[in-house]
């Protein structure tokens, strides 16, 4: 005899552990920046200002409930949220985070994490400020030169307007200045611009800004194509640069990003002043699909012979084309 299913699955255990995670303040403090960057442990305990043992007990028992994913990079331990968090705990956690907004306590945490955030960010500017004269061979020589055909190549035409975000020292906006109508080439490193201005000082149709790629000096909408190659893994909120990225590309217009495959090489992540090392595939396509933009791809490129740096990844996306 054939049997229904039954209408009201056994869930209480489940919503009653969510529940309880979120029962105390500390681990609501722990969700609250881990929803806005992975973090260290070591980093945790900075900014919450908790012993290792107190972190580590809370972060196994959000880890346990499938609140938080982890990895492990040599000696240390990065914590995110996990991207198969349960639907139902999400929508509890949206209430909580709502309810706790102007809280005294997280308002701190916020203060410290944005400080924390700026020292990454620090660290790439130090890393490019000594690294400005010699850049250009030492990428060549860590990841070689075949991924900059392969984003230009996913470009053009030669009508288009296209942004080189976070330009360096102007080697791909040189490359694309042949080829299209105008390059606007944008970095926050004043060392950088310095070089990529000597490169492409007689190059009419390239025009160069400094400022920080969460801001963009562009208009919305003024962009055919925008680039971001090796760039996301240096900067503090890739979610705020994509969109910014987004936020300039005409109806259609697409988005090309060229960076580090995850690795474990948690020395070379410090050595080269990286946020983070490097991308899932997957992961990357989230990233784009979070900022609006369509039919995300994103896929490995071939390691180049001699280079010596981890395997790179190529990814596409489109903006929203207008609904007819």
């Amino acid at each position: 005899m054939h049997r229904a299913p039954d209408p009201s699955p056994a869930r209480p255990e489940a919503v009653l552990g969510w529940m309880e995670a979120l029962a105390d303040p500390t681990r609501l403090r722990v969700l609250r920046v881990l929803e806005r960057d992975e973090l260290s442990v070591q980093e945790l305990c900075e900014v919450l200002r908790l012993p290792q043992s107190t972190a580590s007990r809370h972060l196994k028992i959000l880890s346990d409930q499938g609140w938080l994913g982890s990895r492990r990079q040599a000696t240390t331990t990065y914590y995110r949220w996990a991207d198969a968090a349960p639907a139902g705990a999400r929508r509890l956690w949206r209430l909580a985070r709502g309810e706790t907004d102007g809280w005294a306590t997280a308002e701190q945490d916020e203060l410290r994490l944005e400080a924390r955030l700026r020292a990454r960010r620090d660290d790439a500017q130090s890393f490019f400020a000594g690294a400005a004269g010699d850049w250009d061979r030492l990428r060549a020589d860590l990841y070689g030169a075949a991924f900059e055909r392969e984003a230009v190549l996913a470009l053009l035409p030669p009508e288009w307007t296209v942004a080189d975000l976070g330009c360096g020292t102007g080697a791909v906006a040189a490359a694309l200045a042949g080829h299209v109508r105008r390059v606007i080439g944008v970095d926050q490193s004043a060392a950088m611009l310095r070089a990529a201005r000597r490169r492409t000082g007689g190059l009419a149709n390239v025009e160069l800004h400094r400022a920080e790629l969460e801001a963009l000096p562009l208009p919305a909408a003024s962009c055919d194509a925008a680039l971001l190659a090796l760039v996301l893994a240096y900067v503090a909120d890739e979610p705020a640069v994509v969109a910014e990225a987004a936020r300039i590309l005409r109806p259609g217009g697409r988005l090309v990003v060229v960076d580090l495959i995850r690795h474990a090489d948690e020395e070379f992540r410090r050595r080269m002043g990286q946020a983070r090392a490097g991308y899932e595939p997957a992961a990357l396509e989230r990233l784009l699909a979070a900022a609006g933009l369509e039919s995300p791809r994103a896929r490995p490129l071939a390691p180049e012979p001699g280079a010596k740096g981890p395997a790179l990844l190529l990814a596409t996306a489109r903006a929203p084309a207008p609904r007819r």
